[in-house]
């Protein structure tokens, strides 16, 4: 049987990875103004980004370009400059991103007028456009950051896969409870040390910690239930230890997209707002899953019921010889 569960796990990983490799983080456009009607231009995109993507920023028509782009591609992401000269200035004017549909993802527009003020907002697919008013409002930066934790938790398979462990571990209610009261706590506490600066580490090793921290929670997960380990005990330590790691990986993508100079409290909050709801979300459907499962006509053979850890250990160890080698260069 669990030969049997192993072989279907490893078909469907082998089927998903290439779409669950890497948590697609978004685009970012920043439009910064430098006098006389030039305008410097970074469009920066993650290399995970969908295969034939051919997500573009779409300026307003009197803006000429006046350098040729120039890119530069690192560890994480490409970002391309140059500079325009747009005649009647940005404020009022429509920005869009073209081609977000097929790249699955969101992008931050970010403009700083030549007086210094700076807007921000956010585009997808089903709006696309973006309209520079004169001021950014705080409910704008609310809203905005908001959208961007959680589309960026819905995203980042490897913390859902997290999530769907822990109610695999957590055999009562209350513990899972706990357990995701825990991981909240920690990976609230992280976020907001690395994204104020007190606390920095590397993003890629971290990346690597959490694909092993999903790995050994499914390792704990195919253990017999009769085992008593202090884990099974006692979930909430899982989801503190592994939250604090988490943390970490949600503020590499934070720093990405940037927080803005005035309103730094409102768009960490927002952010994190928006990480806790997506998590609500996915629990709801987890949740949702499992009762419609125990209310089948049979149960599920041996197999079936172990698949699930098996796919999360296949993932997580899959994720970890490919952050390895992505550490090692």
């Amino acid at each position: 049987m669990r030969r049997r569960g192993l072989l279907v796990a490893l078909v469907l990983a082998a089927w998903t990875t290439p779409l669950l490799a890497h948590p697609l983080a978004p685009a970012l456009l920043e439009l910064r103004e430098l006098g006389d009607g030039r305008v410097a231009v970074m469009w920066k995109t993650s290399r995970y980004r969908a295969t034939g993507s051919d997500a573009e920023p779409v300026l307003p028509p009197d803006c000429r370009p006046t350098t040729p782009p120039s890119s530069i591609d690192d560890a994480d992401s490409l970002v391309v400059r140059w500079e325009v000269r747009c005649a009647h200035g940005l404020v009022g004017q429509s920005i869009a991103i073209g081609g977000l549909g097929p790249a699955g993802i969101d992008a931050l527009v970010r403009v700083i007028l030549a007086d210094g003020r700076a807007v921000r907002g956010v585009v997808r697919a089903g709006a696309p456009r973006f309209v520079v008013p004169p001021r950014e409002e705080p409910q704008a930066i609310a809203r905005a950051y908001l959208a961007i934790g959680g589309r960026h938790v819905l995203s980042g398979f490897d913390h859902l896969l997290f999530l769907a462990a822990l109610l695999l571990l957590a055999r009562r209610a209350s513990a899972f409870v706990a357990a995701v009261a825990a991981f909240a706590v920690g990976h609230s506490l992280t976020l907001a040390l690395a994204t104020l600066n007190v606390v920095q580490l590397p993003t890629q090793p971290i990346e690597l910690a959490i694909a092993l921290s999903l790995f050994a929670l499914a390792v704990e997960l195919t253990r017999e239930p009769a085992a008593t380990s202090r884990l099974r005990r006692q979930p909430w330590l899982i989801g503190l230890a592994f939250g604090l790691l988490h943390g970490f990986g949600f503020a590499g993508a934070l720093r990405q997209v940037g927080l803005p100079a005035g309103d730094v409290p409102l768009a960490l909050l927002s952010f994190n707002l928006g990480i806790e709801l997506g998590q609500l979300a996915v629990i709801a459907a987890l949740v949702l899953v499992v009762a419609a499962v125990q209310r089948l006509p049979r149960p599920l053979p041996g197999w079936a019921a172990q698949m699930p850890v098996y796919v999360i250990g296949t993932l997580a160890a899959y994720w970890c010889f490919e952050r390895a080698f992505a550490l090692m260069g």
